[in-house]
C-alpha cells in the first residue's frame, strides 16, 4: 500500500509504503503525485518504509518505468527505512537512480525532510 503523507515543505513529495505493493498503487496514487511535480520541473521525493511484504509483478514492472521518465526532474529521493535488506541494496544499487538518494533510519525522519527541503 502507498499512502501520500501531507504537511511537508513546499515541493517534498512524501510517501508511507507499507505491506505488499500493487499495480494500483503505482497508477492511481504515486505516478499522478509525480507527473505534477515534473510538470514544475523537480521531485524530491520521501519514501518512508517501515514494512515491506513485497509486490505484485505489475508493480514492480511500474517501478521499473518510473525511474527512467524524465530523469532531469529528480532531484533527491530520501528513503526512511530501518529494514536492512533495503539499506543494503540502496548502498549497492543507488547509483543507479536518477538525483541525489540518501538513507535515513526511522529516527531520522525529521532529518530526512530538512535534507529535501534544503
Amino acid at each position: 500500500m502507498i499512502e501520500r503523507i501531507d504537511g511537508l515543505p513546499e515541493g517534498v513529495l512524501g510517501f508511507l509504503v507499507s505491506g505488499h505493493l500493487d499495480r494500483d498503487d503505482y497508477t492511481e496514487r504515486l505516478e499522478p503525485a509525480l507527473g505534477d511535480a515534473i510538470a514544475r520541473g523537480r521531485v524530491r521525493i520521501l519514501l518512508e518504509i517501515p514494512s515491506f511484504d513485497g509486490m505484485a509483478p505489475g508493480a514492480l514492472w511500474e517501478d521499473l518505468k518510473m525511474g527512467v521518465h524524465d530523469l532531469g526532474a529528480w532531484e533527491r529521493i530520501a528513503l526512511v527505512t530501518d529494514i536492512e535488506w533495503m539499506r543494503r541494496a540502496t548502498a549497492l544499487f543507488g547509483w543507479m537512480t536518477p538525483g541525489e538518494l540518501k538513507v535515513f533510519s526511522a529516527g531520522e525522519r525529521d532529518a530526512a525532510v530538512g535534507w529535501l527541503a534544503s
